[in-house]
């Protein structure tokens, strides 16, 4: 029985409007390197991850390959594509990417350095039995469902609620037929698309497993979040 194949899709094509800088959030510096460069550093060391394919921005694939993919000497990394005018879309073109021999997708966010080895190890072991599964960690505060009035209407119990992260790892079949059907149905859509999991819950009704990220696996979307990211690098 050999390894299953996984391909990891490193999404770095985000704006970034709430930085409120020129350079995009993936883009700017982390202890002298680019925030992207961490994430694509730690699927390249793993023996789980064959490929990545790096989605990009408009205009900014001779960039990436220039300075991070070629400059960081990253050789896994098969594909530099460009992503699309949602999210969704840029999942898209990179789950188009993926060698289609793939068993499994790892999804993740370009702007989330601090994912490790054990992450993704965990993310693994989960998916070969489940088929979808998404890291995430319990949330520390009581969380209110509010209504457009921002009026609290329900407080649900704690141990319920999780912060979602990435990696979110599909089995390949699954999450490209998920996909297909989204973008054929693009235009009925009465929910906005915000992750991953989402898609492969409502458009194919299929579970979605948590297994456990860390606290310090944050999206970098502000300045106080690289304020913070450079504390967690200084530990």
């Amino acid at each position: 029985m050999g390894k299953n194949r996984c391909a990891a899709i490193v999404l770095a094509a985000g704006q970034g409007k709430r930085m409120g800088t020129k350079i995009q959030k993936q883009y700017l510096e982390l202890n002298g390197k680019p925030v992207v460069y961490y994430s694509l550093a730690v699927f390249e060391k793993s023996p789980l991850i064959d490929e990545i394919i790096l989605v990009v921005g408009k205009d900014q694939e001779t960039y990436c390959r220039r300075e991070i993919v070629d400059r960081y000497g990253f050789q896994k990394v098969k594909q530099i594509v460009e992503g699309g005018a949602e999210r969704y879309h840029s999942v898209y073109h990179g789950l188009c990417s993926v060698n289609k021999a793939t068993d499994y997708v790892f999804i993740h966010d370009g702007a989330r350095p601090f994912v490790n080895e054990e992450m993704i190890e965990r993310a693994y072991e989960m998916v070969c039995v489940e088929g979808a599964c998404v890291v995430g960690m319990p949330v520390k505060d009581t969380i209110k469902i509010v209504d457009e009035q921002l009026y609290a209407r329900e407080t649900p119990p704690r141990k319920d609620v999780w912060l979602v992260q990435t990696p979110q790892v599909f089995s390949y079949q699954l999450v490209m037929e998920a996909y297909q059907k989204l973008l054929e149905r693009e235009g009925d859509l009465t929910v906005q698309v915000t992750d991953d999991a989402m898609v492969v819950e409502v458009i194919l009704g299929h579970p979605v497993k948590m297994t456990k990220g860390s606290y310090e696996n944050i999206k970098i979307t502000t300045p106080e979040d690289l304020k913070t990211a450079t504390a967690f690098m200084a530990e």
